[in-house]
């Protein structure tokens, strides 16, 4: 891809003469007063560490296949793929931690993706520097994307997915030696120096292996790194952390003889970032990152990311820092309840929301072209045409589930506003963006299985006005929660306001008391 948007000064400044990493770092604050052009109106598709690997046939396992895989996104809306490869392990030949193939107590892994991934090292390909190469042939800025403490299944400690270093240090555990209930007792405590001596040195081989574009940093898999309880006591080590990458890559855009900028996936508040150790706000300011993902981790998406926050205490850094929220593929009303997959709807709902509040780029993680797939493959190959520009998003049917934030402290609110009695009623606050002009606008509810579930009737109102009678909705199977029944009911446009609405539903009749267990709102242009 060309680099022509990067700004000419930062590469000169990077280029400039043999200076430490504090003064490096101080200089790329300095020469990026603007954001990067290259940072702005992005759709960025996260590729997962296994996908490619374990949705293709051994066959596929050539130059060919890989040049086909990045050639779907070729002259798409797609403008950058962050390529995630490793989790404990590496999906190519690494010198600094084990290959996803290489054998557990003395067996190897007979699964397509450790499988695959050993038939292109045998055949002379690294797929990532294959992909690397050939996006920039296609027009796509190609990133790296290392998931940070990756947990996937240490409740079975001989999956071969687990690391040498992990099996081998139970007491570098975030719980020493602890159990895994929950799974986050075992991640690695980057408290102790092996596991940041580990991690970084992932970091200066991907570095020195690749020629990439950007590096992200994935906090988000899974999402707590310090000791339980301490985590913002402790913060300061992954700031470290984060500060001696930012020197490396400062190094490495001097030798590249371009800018190698870097990324962070971190919760999706600022507060609850910054409880769990990861002020990626002070990351920002500090001139540490350039860009920043807030996100769920997997258990939701989170539909009320409140970017106008981020920006706000970024403060002048949000000029240089881009903030651009993530979505996930799943959509679940409460911790525990039932998920569904989301949908062009619902994606386009979490774009409407985040552009009115400030965002110009967004992040899709777990959206890759098959397997994990939240939709269709013709939906995906609209997505694809069509993107996730504002023209396309406040033109389309977009949805505004409620949803809860799934990454917190402890005590932090997760925000979840459901299940809810219905017969006291609930209200709900619901952000849609930028109130539609015309077409239909429907609050919907979905009703968990009660008796007497079929004769309950319902009433609501929208920012206290009230709506129309309710409607039944024939297939309640895209809501989440589990509801057999779903209604929806008609709102006058003049009701809806931009940004947040209230919504409150309530149970007039019945004998036996409802429970809403799925809410959104509906926009239909």
């Amino acid at each position: 891809m060309a680099r022509t948007g990067f700004s000419l000064s930062f590469a000169a400044c990077l280029m400039a003469g043999s200076v430490s990493g504090e003064e490096t770092i101080e200089a790329v604050a300095k020469e990026t007063e603007s954001r990067n052009e290259t940072l702005r109106g992005m759709l960025v598709i996260n590729e997962d560490n296994s996908h490619f690997f374990g949705s293709r046939k051994p066959e596929d396992m050539t130059l060919d296949g890989l040049h086909a895989f990045v050639d779907q996104y070729a002259g798409s809306a797609v403008t950058h793929l962050f390529l995630c490869p490793n989790a404990m392990r590496a999906s190519f030949r690494s010198r600094s931690r084990d290959a996803i193939w290489d054998p557990v107590d003395g067996k190897e892994p007979q699964g397509m993706w450790p499988q695959n991934a050993k038939r292109l090292h045998e055949a002379g390909l690294d797929p990532y520097k294959v992909w690397i190469d050939r996006c920039r042939e296609k027009g796509v800025s190609p990133w790296l994307s290392m998931r940070m403490n990756d947990i996937h299944s240490v409740d079975e400690p001989d999956n071969f997915m687990h690391s040498s270093f992990w099996r081998s240090r139970p007491e570098c555990w975030r719980v020493p030696n602890g159990s895994a209930g929950p799974w986050s007792n075992r991640a690695m405590n980057y408290a102790y120096a092996a596991v940041r001596e580990h991690q970084s040195a992932f970091v200066r081989e991907l570095l020195e292996r690749y020629d990439l574009d950007g590096l992200e940093l994935d906090w988000m898999r899974f999402g707590y790194h310090l000791t339980p309880g301490r985590e913002q006591e402790e913060g300061a080590i992954l700031t470290d952390f984060v500060r001696e990458v930012r020197s490396l890559t400062a190094d490495w855009s001097k030798k590249r003889n371009h800018p190698v900028l870097l990324s962070v996936r971190v919760p999706a508040h600022p507060d609850a970032a910054s409880g769990l150790g990861m002020d990626a706000v002070s990351w920002a300011r500090d001139g540490l990152v350039d860009m920043v993902v807030p996100c769920p981790f997997w258990t939701s998406s989170d539909f009320d990311i409140p970017i106008e926050l981020w920006n706000e205490r970024l403060d002048k850094a949000a000029e240089r820092v881009t903030v651009a929220p993530g979505i996930e593929h799943n959509a679940r009303p409460w911790p525990g309840a039932a998920a569904v997959a989301n949908d062009l709807a619902s994606l386009r709902g979490f774009a409407a929301s985040a552009y009115h509040r400030g965002a110009d780029s967004l992040y899709l993680f777990n959206w890759m072209d098959s397997g994990t797939r939240p939709v269709t493959a013709s939906d995906y190959g609209l997505l694809l045409r069509d993107g996730l520009t504002r023209q396309t998003v406040l033109g389309s049917p977009c949805r505004h589930p409620v949803c809860y934030r799934d990454t917190v402290p402890s005590g932090f609110p997760n925000g979840a506003q459901l299940p809810a009695d219905a017969r006291d009623g609930a209200s709900f606050r619901i952000h849609i963006g930028s109130k539609p002009a015309a077409g239909k606008v429907w609050a919907v509810a979905g009703l968990g299985r009660r008796e007497g579930i079929s004769e309950a009737r319902f009433e609501a109102s929208l920012n206290d006005r009230v709506l129309g009678a309710a409607e039944d909705i024939v297939n309640p199977q895209g809501f989440g929660g589990g509801p057999v029944r779903a209604i929806r009911f008609p709102s006058p446009l003049d009701a809806v306001k931009d940004g947040y609405n209230k919504l409150r539903i309530r149970q007039i009749d019945g004998s036996a008391v409802q429970q809403i267990v799925w809410v959104e709102m509906r926009i239909e242009p």
